[in-house]
């Protein structure tokens, strides 16, 4: 995961961006909704107001991104246009108070959040309408809010946005969601009840949702099953209510905030528009509870797969403890896990060390004191810095199994870049060495994870597991991105990369066409994606994430959308699999890593011959 700062840091370089003051005789003394305008920028951009009058509806006294939020009691007729805006103040406590009558001045500014590498022109966010360098009176005080708007369902548009790059082209508020929200930039909304979708995180952010029928997962979550449905009814949640006041609530998916959740809408580039919270709804918990998947039938072969999250031999003891409890305890202790995100013994130190057999030694130990078998590890280790991840960690994927259930199968000649085969044996298939590593020369693997194939022996029958962790969305522009629909730089890559692992798994099937194969991990990507189906094309694997009932088919929450990235896939000759997504990180606050790990269980042999 990728450290970040708060909305309130992000914004800190808001009066730097804006855009120069135009030359004029007299500043203009329009109202709040002139300043919005009706599209995504304002018409006013660059010119100094004066005498701007609203009421003073939340304060950010906190952080580097202080100011104040203020409303037109006196709306126009135009829903495009919002009748909030936000005064930003910098460092500097603002001296108003909630219900104050005020007149603003500043210079009218397009506050655009950048992530690191960006440019306010190159960034795919929204831009956020704000004065800056402003001045203001205070004409009274105590007067009463505009009252806020309240989501209700059916509120937010179903459509999540329009196609389109034009930041000019006039909001319809009516047609989408995102054109909803910026015709309501700066304004006071309000939802009641609300479900939470994403759980608190470390940056106390959670996320409801507004349509709480729209796409609802088992578990109380919102199911992102498609590109087309992006779920327009998530909204982000942060506080301005001190928090001596009230602590921002610990909240794991299907809680609620019972009662009323209200304040000034604004907009952050981690998850786009977010609701700043004046009013803070009770936290009623859901009561979820983490999963346990059913153990391996007599005569079953378990396999796992699990992304631990940059595990490296230094870490604290009780992450590996965490970690091996939900190996043993929730994962049933399965006979093969293919591990995701194994760093070298040195973690994020970059210091050429490329080893992780040290991190690999302590997590089997921490499996043991859970009530684990003593699993024995195989790996390829890495080039040093050549498959992405974080700097210095050198991540990579490896294998975890139970020697007392099933035998690995050693065949030597493994390097960082030899090519693992698949070759004729007596009565089927077999590989080249083992473990090996799939075409790791390939392009498609620049700065990323190679896959690990290993060949394993289970009472007489060979199974092939081929381990995965695909190239990261990093690249990706966000569901809010100003551009619509969204660019999915990253999903060209890992393209390639299924198509060279399909190629490989064609190349184990011509030579065996019952070979039992089982392709899991980390594929970064949806079932809907291009890159499962490249995977699945012709029934040559079968998704086992699409087995499941639609409202169980995730293992992976972000920004309030439930979706599955970590994937197993299986051949035809493995029939009638047990198939488990084990639902104990991903929807909680407290949680090992953030994603949920995977079992998969079949009797080898069965369908093989």
């Amino acid at each position: 995961m990728t450290p970040r700062l708060p909305t309130a840091l992000v914004a800190a370089t808001a009066l730097a961006l804006a855009l120069p003051a135009t030359a004029a005789a007299q500043p203009t003394t329009p109202r709040i909704h002139d300043v919005q305008g009706s599209t995504r920028l304002s018409p006013l951009a660059g010119q100094v107001v004066a005498g701007v009058p609203g009421v003073v509806t939340a304060v950010r006294a906190f952080g580097s991104a202080r100011g104040f939020w203020f409303a037109d009691p006196e709306p126009d007729a135009d829903a495009a246009t919002s009748e909030g805006l936000f005064v930003f103040t910098g460092a500097t406590t603002p001296d108003v108070a909630v219900g104050d009558a005020v007149q603003v001045g500043g210079t009218v500014a397009e506050f655009r959040p950048t992530a690191s590498g960006e440019t306010p022109e190159t960034t795919p966010n929204q831009s956020i309408t704000q004065l800056t360098g402003a001045t203001w009176t205070v004409t009274a005080q105590g007067r009463p809010l505009p009252p806020a708007e309240v989501l209700a369902p059916g509120t937010v548009p179903a459509t999540y946005a329009t196609a389109g790059t034009d930041e000019d082209a006039p909001l319809d508020p009516a047609a989408s969601a995102l054109d909803f929200y910026e015709s309501r930039e700066g304004m006071v909304l309000r939802v009641q009840d609300a479900r939470v979708v994403g759980r608190t995180d470390e940056f106390d952010g959670l996320w409801v949702t507004t349509e709480p029928d729209r796409n609802p997962t088992a578990r109380g979550g919102t199911l992102y099953a498609s590109y087309d449905d992006p779920n327009g009814g998530r909204l982000k949640v942060e506080s301005l209510v001190p928090r001596a006041e009230q602590p921002f609530p610990v909240a794991d998916v299907g809680d609620r905030l019972a009662g009323t959740t209200e304040g000034p809408l604004d907009y952050t580039r981690f998850g786009g528009y977010v609701l700043q919270a004046t009013t803070l709804g009770e936290h009623v918990p859901g009561g979820l509870t983490r999963e346990t998947a059913a153990p391996a039938a007599p005569g079953q072969l378990s396999v796992g797969t699990y992304n631990v999250e940059n595990l490296f031999a230094g870490d604290d003891p009780a992450e590996f403890a965490r970690l091996a409890t939900g190996v043993v305890t929730n994962m049933a202790a399965p006979d093969v896990i293919a591990l995701e995100e194994i760093q070298d013994n040195s973690g994020p130190a970059d210091d050429g060390i490329v080893a992780a057999d040290a991190t690999l030694r302590r997590f089997v130990e921490a499996i043991v004191a859970a009530g684990g078998p003593r699993y024995d590890f195989r790996l390829v280790d890495p080039e040093d810095q050549a498959d992405g991840g974080q700097p210095g960690g050198n991540i990579r994927v490896a294998f975890l199994f139970d020697p007392a259930r099933v035998a690995f199968v050693d065949r030597p000649g493994a390097t960082p870049t030899t090519a693992v085969r698949a070759v004729p044996a007596a009565g089927g298939a077999a590989l080249s060495i083992s473990p090996g590593r799939v075409a790791p020369t390939d392009p498609a693997w620049d700065a990323s994870r190679k896959p690990l194939a290993g060949e394993f022996s289970v009472a007489g029958h060979t199974v092939f597991v081929i381990a995965n962790h695909f190239a990261s969305k990093g690249g990706d522009q966000p569901l809010h991105s100003r551009t619509q629909p969204p660019l999915r730089s990253s999903e060209e890559q890992r393209g390639r990369q299924a198509a060279v692992l399909r190629g490989f798994v064609d190349e184990l099937l011509a030579v065996d066409p019952r070979a039992e194969v089982v392709v899991l991990g980390d594929l970064n990507d949806y079932a809907f994606s291009p890159s499962v189906q490249t995977l699945t094309a012709g029934g040559a694997l079968r998704a086992l994430i699409d087995t499941l009932p639609p409202e169980e088919r995730y293992g992976y929450v972000f920004d309030g959308n439930s979706q599955a990235l970590d994937h197993v896939l299986v051949s035809p000759a493995v029939t009638d699999p047990g198939y488990d997504v084990v639902h104990i990180n991903a929807e909680f606050a407290d949680q090992a890593s953030d994603h949920d790990p995977q079992v998969v269980r079949f009797v080898p042999g069965a369908g093989a011959r």
